[in-house]
């Protein structure tokens, strides 16, 4: 049962076993990725005004639960993502490796099977999403 006024649920889940440094720029580069196709709308980005004036654009109203898994949970999870047809971003191990070019090779060279996941962000159906997270913890 949804208790919130919010239609689509955020969530990340980032590899546990990946050093922190890894995980907020696999988180970065996943989020830039998939804001940029929901939308500043679909997110409800506000601005917070503080008691000086100052603004603090483009903030969330709907909360981001992060949370933690290893690699094979993370890929099952994709799958399920594909299957629910909820909308998702991932990164991978081959996306840190020299540039951009050599990253994108890199990965069109690996099979699916031998990516070790750092992340993956869901975003879709409150009631789906949370039932497909239902069984991780958040991130420590």
């Amino acid at each position: 049962m949804q208790t919130n006024n919010f239609k689509n649920k955020l969530v990340a889940i980032l590899n546990k076993k990946i050093e922190p440094g890894r995980q907020m720029n696999a988180l970065s580069h996943m989020c830039i990725g998939l804001g940029s196709v929901i939308g500043k709308e679909e997110l409800r980005l506000c601005d917070y005004s503080d008691a000086d004036g100052g603004i603090h654009p483009y903030i969330s109203e709907q909360p981001f639960i992060i949370l933690g898994a290893n690699s094979n949970k993370i890929r099952k999870l994709r799958e399920q993502a594909i299957e629910n047809d909820i909308l998702f971003n991932d990164f991978t191990n081959t996306m840190i490796i020299g540039t951009y070019k050599e990253q994108m090779e890199l990965t069109a060279k690996t099979e699916e099977v031998n990516l070790e996941y750092f992340g993956i962000v869901l975003y879709g159906d409150w009631a789906k999403v949370s039932e497909m997270t239902k069984k991780f913890s958040l991130l420590k």
